[in-house]
């Protein structure tokens, strides 16, 4: 059964991404201008300092994709948030129930 519309527009997540990929461009940006203006002869371990900065983008296929996951995490989170509630005797979810189920649901994706 195919799903007609998503939870996430791709245009959206694309967004997201390229906000993350520009703070760590900046970041990127500043440990290598720290590294420049490390004293000569003094070694410093920067973590990407010797890597190049390049743009990066995503293809449509990759952000649908990216999409249906984010779609099946929030489904999947719940699902298992609503079970616990259930099982609490309550109807409504809460923040513990989403609390107590994040860790294992983090390791399962």
């Amino acid at each position: 059964m195919e799903r007609t519309t998503t939870m996430f527009q791709p245009d959206t997540v694309h967004e997201i991404f390229k906000l993350v990929w520009g703070q760590l461009a900046s970041k990127a940006e500043r440990a290598k201008d720290d590294l420049d203006d490390t004293p000569e002869g003094e070694v410093v371990a920067a973590a990407g300092a010797t890597k190049k900065i390049r743009s990066t983008s995503a293809n449509a296929n990759a952000l649908k994709l990216s999409c249906e996951l984010l779609h099946l995490f929030v489904c999947e989170a719940v699902q298992r948030v609503a079970i616990i509630a259930e099982g609490e005797g309550l109807s409504t979810i809460e923040g513990t129930h989403l609390e107590r189920i994040l860790p294992q649901l983090l390791l399962d994706f």
